[in-house]
């Protein structure tokens, strides 16, 4: 009975969870759910990450509907990117200097073809693409095929690790329209955490392709790594963008 007794005690003196209910049906302003978010995160053991999920009205089988892109975050995202990069002689010892975690050439390449994928983004120089073409069909499918148009291919190397390593995110709409992107961590100020999501909502506004009409974001939520799925008031998100 005595250790039944001690342990109601300490149990008792073990403080609440705070429960977070959140509507379904209801579309929050963006101040709000980003304060329901870090509240319900509040009590968790490790540092949830904060994502966004915006459905959009395109076709993603039409080439003139194709919503791709990349910004810098102005707060960054959190997380600690893991850079690779194709590059020879002095354009590898500047993505070395810019703090790139893999750099190489033909030696990088073989990794690739044996499985050895150990970074989350790839870049490249102009110059290495013929290389990196031979491991196109590894690296496309999971995202990681450097690309002009977003900057991952580039001679000023230096400052595409940086950015990558600051925060950059890549953007791209899923067969469904929809398009999903790390947007920070739930230990960032509410105000941080807003920004981020304005700058990025942003973003996918200017990369409207000209194939979409009509209204272009249908739904826009925000989670954390184990919180509740929040809805989002687009208007609350776009008028102080």
């Amino acid at each position: 009975m005595a250790k039944a007794e001690t342990k109601k005690k300490t149990e008792a003196k073990k403080p609440k969870k705070q429960q977070v209910v959140v509507d379904r049906n209801k579309f929050y302003p963006l101040e709000e759910a980003v304060s329901i978010l870090k509240t319900a995160a509040k009590d968790r053991k490790f540092d949830e990450t904060i994502e966004i999920a915006i459905n959009l009205s395109v076709d993603t089988k039409h080439a003139d509907q194709q919503v791709r892109g990349m910004l810098s975050l102005p707060n960054g995202t959190g997380a600690k990117v893991r850079v690779a990069v194709f590059a020879k002689d002095e354009k590898a010892k500047e993505a070395k200097a810019a703090g790139a975690d893999i750099v190489g050439a033909e030696d990088l390449a073989e990794k690739i073809q044996k499985g050895e994928i150990n970074f989350d983004r790839c870049l490249a120089t102009p110059d290495m693409m013929v290389l990196v073409g031979r491991v196109g069909k590894i690296l496309g499918p999971k995202g990681l095929m450097p690309n002009p148009k977003l900057g991952t291919v580039t001679p000023n190397i230096g400052e595409a690790v940086k950015s990558m390593k600051g925060g950059a995110v890549e953007f791209r709409a899923e067969k469904a329209g929809i398009v999903h992107a790390r947007v920070g961590k739930a230990s960032f100020d509410e105000a941080k955490l807003v920004e981020n999501i304005r700058a990025f909502v942003d973003a996918i506004i200017k990369a409207k392709p000209a194939g979409a009409k009509g209204k272009y974001i249908n739904k826009i939520s925000v989670s954390s790594t184990m919180g509740p799925g929040i809805k989002l008031d687009p208007e609350s998100v776009k008028n102080a963008a």
